[in-house]
């Protein structure tokens, strides 16, 4: 069973930076497609930034300029640079990731990411 693991969540003060990680394991090849979510409580969770082995990537409106997504494919690693990080940022954030795209792909548990005064 692929497992993906997050971190580097945590508390910030409007205008921080954080730097999420999300790493898979137990993987029959490298994962191709990733993605990036976030959940308030209450809400569906949404979409905030995705990566594919083609390079290409894909931003919510609400995060362009500010997060950066990012992969090393040697480590099965996917990376969120979030950068100038407002309050309506604060949510758990999950990583997503793929053989091929994000139908049909596997979730991490999700790390808390907090932004306030």
């Amino acid at each position: 069973q692929v497992q993906l693991v997050e971190s580097g969540g945590g508390s910030v003060q409007p205008g921080g930076s954080l730097r999420l990680s999300c790493t898979a394991s137990r993987t029959r090849s490298s994962i191709n497609a990733w993605g990036w979510y976030r959940q308030t409580p209450g809400k569906e969770r949404v979409f905030v930034a995705a990566i594919h082995s083609s390079g290409n990537t894909k931003y919510t409106d609400s995060v362009k300029g500010r997060f950066t997504i990012s992969r090393e494919n040697a480590r099965n690693t996917v990376y969120l640079q979030m950068n100038n990080l407002l309050p309506e940022d604060t949510g758990v954030y999950y990583c997503k990731g793929g053989y091929r795209d994000l139908d049909t792909a596997f979730w991490g548990q999700g790390t808390q990411v907090t932004v306030s005064p």
